[in-house]
């Protein structure tokens, strides 16, 4: 197969040895151009056709958030992963690009520029596995892909009416910032059950991705805290390095955080929050597993349906990785698969049909 051809921006000149170095010596890579800022990258896009960007935050002239709207006019497919230092100002123009359309993130090396960590361990990785995607999913011209058709709404079941959904649990990862700033604004702001969200994300980025949502939506949307009631029309983001889950205190629902170990390599996990709702909530949970790598939410997707609750997940061809709600699809487990398009609406329909 043809090497993957990657496209390096960044305005620092070391930089752009020091990563094109490394990429190359991966027989699978090649740094076909680099640029020093956004503009000359979006003028060469079309010249060295890149499977994959890596997109430095802060450049002269045109900045990588700047350049990222710019280019998902032209290139809505093209996966693009975000190379930036990960100071607090950093962090906030990463989770709004994430947000703007960018695939992934990966930290810059540090101060003693470790190389091997975040470049052979972090960022190689996720430029095969995004590159993988978009080659099955070639970008053929510069308009972006006809939206795939919503699978057709079925009613209902009365047996589902009676089962009023109580509590939306949402769990994603790669991809899912994107795609719950695309979700959230279709939730009216009547909204009358708790959302409860795990994204795969590190401690200092979770605050700012609630902060983001509430922007983009009618909704409140916080960073989960210890303690918290769990009440209609609230939404909440599981904090970064702590597992989030639901816990019944008579007639109450409360959040409750814990660093216990990893759950399929992550914490929070998306299994932790799924089991906990199940327990406390029972038929009355609607689980929806979005775009992700791995398979976390798969047996917290079991506990749910042996509640007898509903599970929706996102399909494959608007996902950015389809392996967590592939997973759930392919266990047999999902009511619906839907684009992430109608997921909002279906989301919704079950919610109010359900009272």
């Amino acid at each position: 197969m043809n090497k993957i051809r990657v496209l390096l921006v960044d305005d620092a000149a070391v930089v752009r040895r020091l990563v094109k170095t490394a990429l190359n010596r991966d027989p699978d890579l090649d740094v076909v151009g680099t640029a020093a800022d956004g503009r000359m990258a979006l003028e060469r896009l079309a010249e060295l056709r890149p499977d994959v960007v890596l997109l430095d935050l802060e450049m002269p002239v045109m900045g990588g958030l700047e350049t990222l709207e710019a280019l998902r006019k032209t290139h809505p497919r093209l996966p693009v992963i975000m190379f930036s230092r990960f100071t607090q100002k950093g962090v906030e123009a990463t989770v709004q690009a994430l947000t703007l359309g960018a695939d992934d993130y990966v930290p810059k090396p540090g101060d003693g520029l470790d190389v091997s960590h975040c470049i052979e361990e972090l960022l190689i990785p996720k430029i095969k596995l995004l590159a993988g995607r978009s080659r099955q999913q070639p970008e053929n011209s510069s308009n972006p892909p006809p939206s795939s058709a919503p699978s057709p709404a079925s009613p209902i079941p009365a047996a589902s009416r009676l089962r009023r959904v109580q509590i939306v649990v949402i769990g994603a990862s790669t991809g899912g910032p994107n795609a719950l700033a695309e979700l959230l604004p279709a939730f009216p702001s009547d909204w009358h059950v708790p959302l409860v969200i795990v994204q795969h994300m590190p401690k200092d980025f979770t605050a700012r991705l609630a902060e983001r949502l509430s922007e983009k939506s009618q909704l409140r949307v916080r960073e989960a805290a210890a303690g918290e009631l769990v009440s209609a029309a609230q939404a909440w983001v599981a904090r970064g390095d702590d597992h989030l889950l639901l816990q019944k205190e008579v007639r109450v629902v409360r959040l409750a955080l814990h660093h216990g170990p990893l759950v399929n390599g992550c914490r929070p996990a998306v299994d932790v929050l799924f089991r906990s709702a199940a327990e406390v909530y029972g038929p009355g949970v609607l689980a929806v597993v979005l775009t992700g790598m791995g398979q976390d939410g798969l047996r917290g997707c079991e506990s749910v349906r042996a509640a007898g609750g509903q599970i929706l997940v996102q399909d494959e061809a608007s996902s950015v990785v389809w392996s967590m709600p592939g997973a759930v699809a392919q266990a047999g487990l999902a009511d619906q698969v839907l684009p992430l398009q109608h997921l909002g609406h279906e989301i919704l329909r079950r919610v109010r049909g359900s009272t």
